[in-house]
This record gives structure tokens, C-alpha cells and sequence, in this order.
């Protein structure tokens, strides 16, 4: 096939601060999760698919629940407003649990 380009599981971006690989990396409306270390203004590659276990927030999560990434507190919340779509719990997490595991969903 003369125009395929790549399978899109990952992509690179410019690191607009430090990461540590497993970081959330957010670059417009790509998610996804630093494969490496990287510096302010290093290339890097980020994971665009695939199950990672996440910090969450206080509060139970369903699975299969919709599942956001609070930018101010690093961790993954239920709420909607304010926060970026990330992706679905892949299991149901208690309340006390102190991570998730998201299944990344691109955006549409």
C-alpha cells in the first residue's frame, strides 16, 4: 500500500516540560503515555494505545467508565469539566485504590 505511513501506536512530540517515562504526555488533542525520560525540549515518543495503570483520584470508578486527566493533580478523575478525556477504566477500582488501569481512547 503506497500511502500508509504507520500503524499510529505512538507518536513524537517536543517535550514542553519534563516527563518521566509512564507520564500522561497531552499534545492538543493526542494522548498518550512517555515511552522515555525526556527534558524540556527534547524530541520524544509517546504510546497512543494500550492499558496503563494510572493515579487516581478519591472515589470509586466502574469499569468501563469514561475516565479524565486532571492536569493540576496528575491523576485520573470521573469528572468531565475542566479536565481532559483520556480514555475508559479497564477494571472497576475502589475508592481507597490509590490507581486505575485506562484503556487510552483517541479522540474524535
Amino acid at each position: 500500500m503506497k500511502n500508509f505511513v504507520e500503524k499510529g501506536e505512538t507518536f513524537r512530540f517536543v517535550a514542553d516540560k519534563d516527563y518521566k517515562s509512564g507520564d500522561v504526555v497531552i499534545v492538543g488533542d493526542l494522548v498518550g503515555i512517555a515511552v522515555t525520560d525526556a527534558k524540556t525540549g527534547d524530541e520524544s515518543v509517546a504510546h497512543a494505545c494500550g492499558v496503563y495503570r494510572l493515579p487516581k483520584s478519591a472515589g470509586a470508578i466502574g469499569q468501563g467508565a469514561k475516565v479524565y486527566w486532571v492536569t493540576a493533580d496528575s491523576n485520573i478523575s470521573t469528572t468531565a469539566s475542566g479536565n481532559t478525556l483520556i480514555g475508559r477504566a479497564w477494571a472497576a477500582q475502589q475508592a481507597a485504590d490509590p490507581t486505575v488501569d485506562v484503556k487510552l481512547t483517541p479522540k474524535n
